[in-house]
């Protein structure tokens, strides 16, 4: 085989193996920003239409489905059905990392939205509202519309019928706590009960509860932060073994077809990668546990 029929398959290894890296380390920021450069009008110079179509084709195909086109490029380059089958394989993982990915960005947006509700609601009581008229103002308006329900999900409408008629409000937000990233609910429904069961200050209990929550969210992000060196250092090892095939192919080793084409090669495919899976899923377990403590 020549050198470029051998150094072709590998590159393409390489880059398939990057981006499931890539994905796993969940950096997909800088491709929605080049989707936004793209599809503007504005920044995208005269004859990019081809860019354009890329990028919203990309924008429809879930990025699972790239690790299969991957394989079976490489499938194709190194004439074996075994990358066919890894990529294959590696679709249903992407795409519980892809999910748990976006759970967890949802769960971040909630939170947000209810620090946002107890400031409002703050304000609202601040400005002589009874409570009950507050809790309306801040979970039934327009910015509440805007803003997905204040964090209320689906027990949106549950919260306003118990504001409007008296009901169960501290109940009400309780089960809406149930959702992920809405547990500061439950200091809400606290502060609600204590107000009205005690007649105590709901303003300051709110205005409190609405600091401790941005200081909890403030150390999960700085601690992301200090652990993001960690999951991208675990990451760039896991692309070690990719590098030793574009060395051995410029040496003309033809590591590739070694692998894919002898037994003794396809046994060190095998074990290899095992090894390397469980190496980059005990990692990022670790880093995965830290978070959670």
């Amino acid at each position: 085989m020549s050198t470029v029929g051998v150094v072709a398959p590998v590159w393409a290894a390489a880059l398939c193996a990057g981006g499931a890296a890539w994905l796993l380390a969940g950096r997909d920021r800088a491709l929605r920003r080049a989707r936004v450069v793209l599809g503007c009008g504005s920044a995208v110079p005269d004859g990019s239409a081809w860019w354009r179509a890329v990028a919203a084709a990309s924008g429809r195909v879930r990025h699972e489905w790239w690790c299969l086109a991957g394989g079976a490029v490489v499938a194709l380059l190194g004439e074996s059905v075994v990358p066919l089958v890894v990529g294959a394989g590696g679709v249903p993982l992407i795409r519980r990392v892809r999910r748990a990915r976006d759970a967890r960005i949802a769960g971040e947006r909630r939170a947000a939205e209810v620090i946002a509700l107890c400031g409002t609601l703050a304000g609202e009581v601040r400005a002589g509202r009874q409570p009950g008229e507050a809790l309306k103002a801040a979970v039934g308006g327009p910015d509440a519309d805007a803003g997905g329900g204040a964090g209320l999900g689906e027990a949106r409408a549950a919260v306003l019928a118990a504001a409007r008629f008296g009901g169960d409000v501290p109940g009400a937000l309780e089960a809406a706590a149930r959702e992920p990233g809405a547990q500061g609910l439950l200091g809400l429904a606290a502060c609600w009960r204590v107000a009205v069961d005690r007649g105590a200050g709901l303003a300051a209990g709110l205005e409190r509860l609405e600091g401790a929550l941005r200081s909890e969210r403030d150390q999960r992000a700085d601690l992301r932060a200090q652990l993001a060196g960690a999951r991208s250092t675990a990451v760039m090892l896991a692309g070690l073994p990719v590098l030793g095939l574009l060395m051995g192919s410029a040496l003309g080793a033809a590591p590739l077809r070694v692998l894919l084409h002898t037994g003794a090669g396809l046994g060190c495919l095998v074990v290899g990668g095992a090894l390397e899976g469980a190496g980059v899923w005990w990692a990022l377990r670790i880093v995965r546990g830290t978070e959670e403590r």
